[in-house]
């Protein structure tokens, strides 16, 4: 298990971040974080930490986590 899972109920993001997040994949999802949590928590999710954040990628969409302070920066869709 890692640090993101080990502190998924601290997962948030910022007004503009819930904006932001559903502005790029296209969601109608009420609750962005919960939505987030979700995917990665799915088992088919791979996490890789690169320098201070998370990039977790499911499907065709990558959700940027700041591994210090467990905030959802962006996440988008994947080309390919």
């Amino acid at each position: 298990m890692n640090d993101l899972i080990e502190n998924i109920d601290k997962l948030h993001t910022t007004e503009m971040g819930v904006e932001r997040i559903k502005r790029n994949l296209a969601i109608e999802a009420d609750d962005a974080v919960s939505w987030c949590k979700e995917r990665i928590l799915d088992k088919n999710a791979s996490m890789e930490r690169v320098g201070k954040n998370w990039y977790v990628v499911i499907e065709n969409q990558r959700i940027t986590v700041n591994a210090h302070s467990y905030t959802i920066i962006t996440a988008h869709k994947v080309k390919g």
